[in-house]
């Protein structure tokens, strides 16, 4: 990368800056009440080929969209404009190297809560050994957190906004609190929901298991690239329905995945070793085959990578 990761380049409304420079009113919505949808896009550097590949780029910004309509700001942007503002900033950069851009559409201005507009943009990327510890951890002692995850009825997690992240925080430190990783949430029923920005899958008897969308879980592309892997790619039983916390003491596999954590082992739950506290044989067949598409490695899946170099 051309420049260190404290003068790092950033897309800011409409211009490449020194991330020192990009600046946003204190008083703005977002500032104030994190009214902002975004998007992590992971980025992977294929060596041998020169190439660094983003990941399913058109799902991520199909979702951001979606997240702006349901949250009622308008994004000035069209999918184009927003694939080249984060090609331009990458590049700027100059990365090599695997890499999250974190692309937020943002309100600013003077207004309050319900404020619409005015609506702009930043696109930052990071390369990813620079991210939060638990997403660079190789296994994760898990907690069941006190704390409820958001449902549809309150801030729904379909739903991809700054705000909706203080939720995390909350089971987040919780976890770090107590001497865990991370945590689990569960649903206002009880049921298990998912990790503060990852979703959960665990394996019994072969089986790949992971909570419905409707349990209070992000509409996640990694959830759906790990289902569609596990089908089409390794031939396994996928089965999406409500989990018992209880069945996560006793499964033989678990795992988190997301854009910025893959697809990283579950060791433990509530002390409870899972398995023999290493990396299952399929939670590692999946995150090898995920890595192979990432990369660009497998033809089949080449219409999930944007190359960013030409």
């Amino acid at each position: 990368m051309k420049y260190d990761i404290a003068n790092r380049l950033v897309w800011f409304k409409g211009e490449l800056i020194n991330v020192n420079d990009a600046k946003i009113n204190v008083l703005a919505p977002t500032s104030q009440f994190g009214l902002n949808v975004f998007e992590g896009v992971p980025g992977y550097w294929n060596e041998q080929r020169g190439q660094l590949y983003m990941f399913r780029l058109d799902d991520h910004y199909n979702r951001l969209m979606k997240s702006a309509r349901l949250l009622q700001i308008d994004c000035p942007f069209t999918k184009e404009e927003l694939k080249t503002a984060l090609t331009d900033v990458v590049k700027a950069n100059d990365y090599r190297e695997n890499i999250s851009v974190r692309q937020t559409l943002f309100v600013e201005g003077f207004g309050s809560w319900g404020s619409s507009d005015p609506v702009n943009m930043f696109v930052a990327p990071i390369p990813k050994g620079k991210m939060s510890a638990e997403y660079n951890k190789k296994g994760l002692n898990c907690c069941i957190t006190s704390w409820r995850r958001i449902s549809d009825t309150t801030l729904s997690p379909r739903i991809k906004c700054g705000a909706n992240y203080i939720n995390s925080r909350m089971g987040q430190r919780e976890a770090l609190r107590n001497g865990y990783d991370t945590c689990i949430f569960l649903n206002e029923a009880g049921k298990v929901s998912e990790g503060p920005g990852s979703c959960l899958f665990m394996v019994k008897n072969g089986e790949l298991i992971t909570p419905k969308l409707t349990d209070s879980v992000l509409e996640s592309i990694t959830r759906d690239t790990v289902i569609k892997i596990a089908r089409n790619a390794l031939g396994l039983k996928v089965t999406e329905r409500s989990v018992d916390r209880t069945e996560l003491y006793t499964c033989d596999e678990a795992f988190l995945c997301g854009s910025a954590m893959e697809i990283t082992p579950v060791i433990s739950v509530d002390g409870y070793t899972v398995a023999n506290g290493e990396t299952g044989k399929l939670t590692g067949s999946l995150h090898k085959t995920y890595l192979e598409i990432a990369l660009g490695e497998r033809e089949e899946y080449a219409d999930w990578v944007t190359g960013i170099y030409n």
